[in-house]
Order: structure tokens, then C-alpha cells, then sequence
């Protein structure tokens, strides 16, 4: 009894460790930056891994049992290779950083045991491995150490400043060139409407529509034809939105 009041003691504080970063990931980043935030979830990690994969192959055992199909000659033995597979991903939690192949290779190891099970019931205990293995992924992505590829990103010691400068800051740094892609974002529009919009007139329009072209933030669909924003350049806009978003809540969404 002891022992279980101690297990739940720790995941109790594994609980309020988590929660206080998440409540507090904006105030880390404004008050002392990536830096000071990356370190106390590295602490949180390294005091509480151990507990965190215990924890998970609980939570594993108890929904095996639960869901798997209970009446079937093959439940024991499946029940014993499906919870090494998630023995072996909640493991990787122990981790400084868990890289997105070692999550697909036991994920194709999950896909490579069920084509050697032979009912269709096979699929309800399978569903459910799945379904643990999703909720691992999860908290490894809230403590920070697993990330896809698409999902990365740059170290801002790594961004190419001419790079960064050249194609997206110096772009946008016009008044005017943002009029132009937030007037195309949503649609496409002609040269005619752009310089009512903007008040330019012939070329000085046109200087401002080739700096857009060039940075690749717009295209024109053909010859005299409208104006449309690329992919690019939706991205670069959202990317402004939840900049002066975060900068500018709302009012009644502050933070107090």
C-alpha cells in the first residue's frame, strides 16, 4: 500500500510539474526566453522519466485488459508481444529527443504483427495498441522531445539572415506591398483594382507587384492577367497574423 501511495504521489507531481509549464510557456518565453524554458523541461525529464514510462506501461497493461477481445486462445500471447512493442516506444522517452523513425518503426512493427494474427476480431486489439501508442506520442510531444520532420523548426542562431531579410522581411516592409497581400490573400485581383486600392499608379504599382513576384509571395496567372498570392506568401501572412496576434489579444483575452 505503501508503495502504490508513493507511485501516485510521484505521478501527482509529474501532473503539476506539466501543468505549471504549460500555464506558464508564454511568461518563460517573454521573461527569459527558449533557453530557460527548454532547461526546465529537460529537468522535468530527467527527475521523472522513469516514473513517466512506469506510468505509461500502467496505462498500457490497464487498456490492453480492458479492450482487448476477451475470449480468444491467442489473447495471452498477443497481449505479451503488443505490450513489448509499447514497453519499447514508451522508452524512448528516457531520451534527450525521440527522432520520427523510431516512432514509425514500431509503428510498422505494430502494422507487421497484425498480418500474422489471423481473425478479423484481431483488429479491436490492435485498434487499441494503436490507440496507446498515439497517447504516448502525446506526451512526448508536451515534454518537448519528440517533433516530426514537417514540424521543426530553425534554431534562430541558424536562420540565414540574408536569407530571412532578402525573401520575407524586406518584401513586407512596404506599407504598400502589404496593402497589396492582404487584398489578394483571400482572392485574386487585377492591376486595375490593386491600384485603386493602393492609390499607385502604372510603374510605381508595378515596381511594388515585381518585389512580390520576386520574393515569390505572388504570381500573376498569366500574362496581364490578375494577381494571385502563392503558397509562400499565405504562409508569411499567417505567419504575421499570429505574430501581431499574440502581440495584440483581443480584448477580454489577456492574460492576467
Amino acid at each position: 500500500m505503501r508503495q502504490d501511495h508513493d507511485y501516485e504521489s510521484e505521478l501527482s507531481d509529474i501532473r503539476l510539474k506539466l501543468s505549471d509549464i504549460h500555464n506558464d510557456i508564454r511568461s518563460f518565453i517573454d521573461s527569459t526566453g527558449h533557453q530557460h524554458l527548454d532547461s526546465v523541461v529537460r529537468s522535468v525529464k530527467d527527475d521523472y522519466s522513469g516514473v513517466i514510462v512506469r506510468h505509461l506501461m500502467d496505462d498500457a497493461g490497464k487498456g490492453l485488459e480492458k479492450n482487448m477481445v476477451k475470449k480468444c486462445e491467442m489473447r495471452g500471447e498477443c497481449k505479451g508481444l503488443l505490450s513489448n512493442v509499447l514497453q519499447k516506444n514508451a522508452g524512448l522517452i528516457m531520451n534527450d529527443t525521440v527522432n520520427e523513425a523510431s516512432i514509425e518503426e514500431n509503428r510498422l512493427e505494430l502494422k507487421k504483427l497484425r498480418t500474422m494474427v489471423p481473425y478479423d476480431k484481431c483488429d479491436i486489439c490492435f485498434a487499441e495498441a494503436s490507440d496507446i501508442m498515439s497517447r504516448q506520442v502525446t506526451l512526448m510531444r508536451s515534454m518537448k522531445i519528440y517533433e516530426t520532420n514537417s514540424e521543426k523548426r530553425y534554431d534562430l542562431s541558424q536562420l540565414p539572415p540574408e536569407v530571412v531579410v532578402d525573401d520575407i522581411l524586406e518584401p513586407l516592409c512596404h506599407q504598400k506591398r502589404f496593402d497589396i497581400l492582404k487584398a489578394i490573400t483571400g482572392e485574386t485581383r487585377s492591376f486595375s483594382a490593386l491600384s485603386n486600392l493602393t492609390g499607385l499608379r502604372g510603374g510605381n504599382l508595378l515596381f511594388h507587384l515585381q518585389k512580390l513576384m520576386e520574393s515569390g509571395m505572388i504570381i500573376q496567372r498569366h500574362e496581364r492577367g490578375d494577381y494571385m498570392i502563392t503558397g509562400k506568401g499565405f504562409k508569411v501572412m499567417e505567419g504575421v497574423s499570429s505574430i501581431y496576434s499574440s502581440l495584440n489579444p483581443p480584448k477580454g483575452t489577456e492574460k492576467e
